[in-house]
């Protein structure tokens, strides 16, 4: 049977009407704005204040970048496709933002299990704090955040690259879903399928687990607190983390670890959604800059811009 080697896909996007269309492309900006100002300015406060140089904010700050590239592997395009209604991304680039997407996504979770960890230790174990989370140990962490994710997206990535796409191309998604494009092959993915499964228990459950095991002891160490203003506040902090992180969890969870429907659902689009836009969006401001001593930094560097002004 001859067949017609796939040379581009076309991403349906998240809508099919033009009104719906300008008022994501809105949304979209507006959120990748807040995106790019609110880990920019966590990055750029947590380098310049010396009362920040701790393991806590080199880990948000290490976290603020992942965000930032993360985002924008995926959010300018589908911009692009919302503002001129051009659908289509060729082969090449397809393979390249699945990789990048998967690659920093599976990064995120990593660095949310290892800043759970981090809380952990410094909330349950203060004395040994600086000890345990001396400086190598923190830079040791943040390496094998990126390199333990790239061992386990690149085989599948590669194989993935390598298999024949011969029709049809069209995906129900806003970016290159791995689930979608192994669908849209013409040949048999199981072998992949399979692989990308365990992968994917090994890094959503896996880090669930830590994040989960860390905030149960902070919560316990939290009840121990003799002062009900000190409970009261220390609860606060870890409700709207936990939030998040339930949010993000629970929608990634029902999205991947789930048999793959064919075509793509709108369902699916929505969780994707979520996960990827609107958790990267509220990210900055309830891990760091709802923070009193973050807070403090950045009146302080107002202060003196506007004063040397």
């Amino acid at each position: 049977m001859n067949h017609t080697t796939v040379v581009e896909f076309v991403l349906l996007g998240l809508t099919n009407s033009r009104h719906l269309e300008i008022i994501l492309f809105l949304f979209l900006v507006i959120a990748y704005f807040l995106i790019l100002l609110g880990n920019i300015t966590v990055i750029s406060i947590t380098l310049v204040n010396h009362f920040l140089q701790t393991p806590m904010y080199y880990f948000l700050r290490n976290f603020a970048l992942l965000e930032i590239t993360f985002t924008s592997t995926f959010i300018p395009r589908t911009l692009y496709s919302l503002l001129t209604e051009r659908k289509m991304i060729s082969l090449p680039g397809c393979f390249l933002q699945m990789l990048l997407f998967f690659y920093l996504g599976t990064c995120t979770f990593f660095h949310v299990a290892t800043m759970s960890f981090d809380r952990y230790v410094a909330i349950c174990c203060p004395l040994h704090y600086t000890t345990i989370m001396n400086n190598r140990f923190c830079l040791q962490l943040v390496l094998a955040c990126w390199a333990v994710s790239f061992l386990l997206m690149f085989p599948p990535t590669i194989m993935i690259v390598q298999l024949p796409f011969c029709g049809p191309n069209v995906m129900n998604h806003f970016y290159c879903d791995t689930s979608l494009l192994l669908q849209l092959s013409c040949t048999d993915t199981g072998f992949i399928e399979g692989l990308m499964f365990i992968i994917l228990i090994i890094i959503i459950p896996g880090t669930l687990i830590v994040t989960a095991v860390s905030y149960g002891c902070i919560v316990i160490t939290i009840l121990h607190i003799p002062s009900s203003t000190g409970r009261k506040k220390a609860f606060s902090t870890c409700s709207a983390h936990l939030m998040v992180v339930m949010i993000f969890y629970s929608t990634c969870i029902y999205r991947y670890i789930r048999p793959a429907q064919r075509g793509g659902q709108d369902s699916d689009k929505v969780l994707s959604f979520f996960f990827s836009v609107v958790t990267q969006m509220l990210n900055p401001y309830i891990y760091s800059l709802r923070n009193n001593q973050v807070k403090q930094a950045l009146k302080e560097s107002m202060l003196k811009a506007f004063s040397s002004s």
